[in-house]
């Protein structure tokens, strides 16, 4: 990609809007200065804060639009009022017409995917699009897909997850081929769903060149970092992804109680208190930011709705590197395409 990256910003996504995904922005921007950022939103809220901001006014454009989807709105109503005038829709169609490369939204999880889907459609062969993000192990971070973007599936779609999955591995890690491993209730290859059973099998007789599959993991193998990519279906990985979430945030909760027990725990706090807040960083889910809509005819990235700026930065960033990284080629070379043609990566077909 030889030009700059250029990145769509849902401007009014968020609990806040403009005042995080403009900051959010400049911070990314310092990192990345061959980015463009299209902000759509209301000018008058926008503007103000660009303007305090030379350096990435210089490297943005504002697109006026003062229709925001709530964050309180189900998928339904924000299509029937959103559609083809919303600060959400009008960033997805920047990607469609190729003005920008990738759209970041904080906005409303369930409206973003529908007009994702909507507007930008499946690619070809993927029946249902992912919600991917990086989860941090004990290793490092791993990625772990779905998580939410649908209920259910069967094996073909399971295989599909582990092909997005491993692409967009490839970029994050600069893996040549990233190991993958499906969420299962043990390891042994009798347990589980019978659509988990058959994937694995299809994934194990296909030995497919661009990732490495290792078979069955458990839920504690995913802060292991057993596998550098988690496969499940949505259901099961929001699951997942709340308890987790929600397992931090009572730990940190348990940490701060006892370190403001006595004297001497007040004490060895301030004397680790940096060490302290690098945890609540790493645990933070807004801190920890950005999930990748796999599967579409274009990029886009979720951050958290009550993130903050430098956040919503993390999130533009994963966003710059799908981008100039070339994650929806790196998808079509796994999934064996040449171009128009079927894919090969049907692989029931194939091993059956």
């Amino acid at each position: 990609m030889p030009h700059k990256v250029r990145i769509a910003l849902d401007a009014m996504g968020g609990d806040v809007g403009a005042s995080v995904v403009v900051p959010g922005a400049e911070i990314s921007l310092r990192r990345h200065p061959d980015t463009e950022f299209l902000l759509f939103g209301n000018r008058a809220a926008i503007e103000p804060l660009l303007e305090a901001r030379p350096g990435l006014r210089s490297a943005a454009r504002i697109i006026h639009t003062d229709v925001a989807v709530k964050m309180d709105d189900k998928p339904s109503q924000a299509l029937r009022y959103g559609r083809w005038k919303s600060s959400m829709w009008l960033a997805l169609d920047a990607v469609k017409k190729h003005e920008a490369d990738v759209t970041v939204s904080a906005g409303n999880t369930g409206a973003l995917m529908a007009m994702a889907k909507f507007n930008l459609k499946t690619m070809q062969g993927i029946d249902r699009p992912a919600i991917a993000a990086l989860w941090p192990t004990l290793k490092g971070e791993s990625i772990v897909l779905d998580l939410g973007a649908s209920i259910g599936g069967d094996a073909q779609h399971l295989v599909d997850l582990a092909v997005m999955g491993s692409a967009m591995a490839r970029v994050v890690f600069g893996l040549d081929r990233p190991s993958v491993g499906l969420l299962n209730i043990g390891v042994e290859e009798v347990k589980g769903l019978e659509q988990v059973r058959e994937a694995g099998r299809l994934l194990r007789e296909a030995n497919l060149q661009n990732l490495e599959y290792i078979g069955f993991i458990e839920g504690t193998d995913i802060a292991d970092g057993t596998a550098d990519v988690v496969v499940t279906e949505g259901f099961a990985g929001n699951i997942a992804l709340k308890t987790a979430e929600g397992t931090a945030r009572q730990f940190v909760q348990y940490l701060r109680s006892a370190m403001s027990r006595t004297w001497r725990t007040r004490l060895g706090y301030l004397l680790a208190r940096q060490a302290f807040r690098t945890l609540n960083e790493k645990m933070d889910p807004r801190k920890v930011n950005g999930g990748v809509f796999l599967g579409l005819n274009g990029i886009v990235i979720k951050s958290h709705g009550g993130t903050d700026a430098e956040g919503f930065a993390s999130a533009v960033d994963l966003g710059y590197d799908m981008a100039r990284y070339d994650l929806l080629a790196k998808i079509e070379q796994t999934l064996g395409r040449s171009g128009a043609g079927d894919s090969a990566i049907r692989i029931g077909e194939v091993a059956s």
